[in-house]
């Protein structure tokens, strides 16, 4: 697993979502794997599926089922590590240059960075609090959640379904989708 250091993982974007998922980076395990979110043990998928979002737990070799739902995946920064401990401020600053041009280009209606520390080293927002955040992206409603890993002990399962619940009825229409009602498309 350790061949898997340094390695990417595609963006799974489409112009127009309803949703963006940030994650922080990816991890070895789910860089050997390929898919976002792959370790087990992360409580992304669950959460998903728990918070009504999809309509069962997806497994992270089924993530290109989440466009169709208007739901996207990128990481905050490319590279895969050990841990996020391992991912300096530069990467981090870099990785808000790209996620910035990633909104501008694909157009969400929300963006979700999942993790503090990325989201306010990124951004320069020292004192950013988890919730919705006041400043838009490039007319994206902007929200911050906490990491999903299994290792965050400060938030328990039900934590993130009631949290991924609540950015779902501020991002997400009925019909899954809030920029028309013909889904997000391929990119």
């Amino acid at each position: 697993m350790l061949a898997s250091a340094g390695k990417t993982i595609k963006d799974l974007v489409a112009p127009g979502l309803s949703l963006l998922f940030v994650g922080i980076n990816p991890g070895l395990y789910t860089a050997w794997a390929g898919y976002h979110f792959a370790r087990p043990g992360n409580r992304f998928w669950p959460a998903l599926h728990a918070s009504g979002l999809t309509p069962r737990v997806l497994h992270p070799s089924e993530g290109k089922e989440l466009l169709a739902l208007g739901i996207g995946i990128t990481g905050f920064v490319r590279r895969a590590t050990a841990t996020a401990a391992e991912l300096t401020d530069d990467e981090y600053r870099a990785g808000g240059r790209r996620i910035r041009a990633l909104v501008k280009r694909v157009q969400p209606h929300c963006v979700c960075f999942l993790g503090l520390t990325a989201y306010r080293a990124g951004f320069d927002q020292p004192k950013a609090q988890l919730g919705r955040q006041k400043d838009p992206m490039y007319g994206a409603i902007v929200w911050l959640l906490p990491n999903p890993s299994g290792l965050n002990a400060h938030f328990q399962p039900s934590d993130y379904a009631r949290l991924f619940r609540e950015v779902g009825k501020a991002c997400i229409s009925p019909r899954g989708n809030t920029r028309g009602s013909s889904g997000a498309r391929r990119a």
